[in-house]
């Protein structure tokens, strides 16, 4: 009677423990190196830690995320974990304080062939004449292949390269090659001719492009 006088509900206010529960999930995903982000929880406390767990859509069982248990930072890199770039994953985040854990947090559903942006291409510039050969390296995931070696993001995903060639800071023409041709060759250029390039990396499904790169700027003979 006395909870009922005084407006008291017992076993309704949450625990002390979800005040310490991280906030606002979130995937970021750049050439399939897939990372969660989380925020503090609003209730500040000294050695908050973090623990974090991940699995495939559709999976009854949790998995630890390796080097993210007990972790004071507010981000944990599951590339590894989140390899195959058709499948769903979700994630999961809990606090741990001296009060002990909070709940645990789910993540949206992430699936990373959707999601991951791409970095332009490296190109490296050569000219003979008044002729531009531009070699074209796509950006690298940070998974490894069999010899060590970063996976190129085209064996994961297709993509094509747009290159531009840009002459007094405003003519501009756009060349565009696939993900297969390393090399592309400019032809029919000005003698002793100034021009600067810059490339992109485009999503041909989506249309989704990257920043463009630098520009790498040579003259024709």
């Amino acid at each position: 009677h006395y909870a009922e006088k005084c407006g008291l509900c017992i076993g309704c206010s949450p625990s002390p423990q979800d005040d310490l529960a991280p906030l606002e999930l979130q995937f970021h995903s750049l050439d399939f190196r897939n990372v969660l982000h989380w925020k503090h929880p609003h209730k500040a406390v000294k050695n908050l830690t973090y623990s974090v767990q991940h699995k495939i859509y559709g999976d009854k069982e949790w998995t630890n995320s390796e080097h993210c248990q007990g972790i004071r930072l507010l981000e944990c890199d599951l590339s590894q974990a989140t390899s195959d770039p058709r499948e769903w994953y979700y994630a999961r985040v809990r606090s741990l304080s001296s009060e002990g854990f909070s709940s645990w947090v789910l993540s949206h559903r992430f699936y990373p062939q959707w999601e991951t942006n791409f970095s332009p291409p490296q190109i490296k510039v050569t000219v003979t004449g008044r002729i531009i050969s531009v070699q074209i390296r796509p950006p690298r995931t940070p998974l490894q292949g069999q010899r060590g070696s970063r996976i190129r993001v085209t064996k994961l995903q297709k993509l094509t390269f747009r290159i531009y060639l840009i002459h007094n800071d405003v003519e501009e023409e756009v060349y565009e090659t696939d993900s297969c041709s390393k090399e592309l060759v400019i032809e029919g250029l000005r003698p002793k001719t100034t021009y600067c390039l810059q490339a992109v990396s485009v999503t041909p499904r989506s249309g989704r492009k990257s920043l463009r790169s630098l520009s790498t700027c040579i003259s024709t003979h």
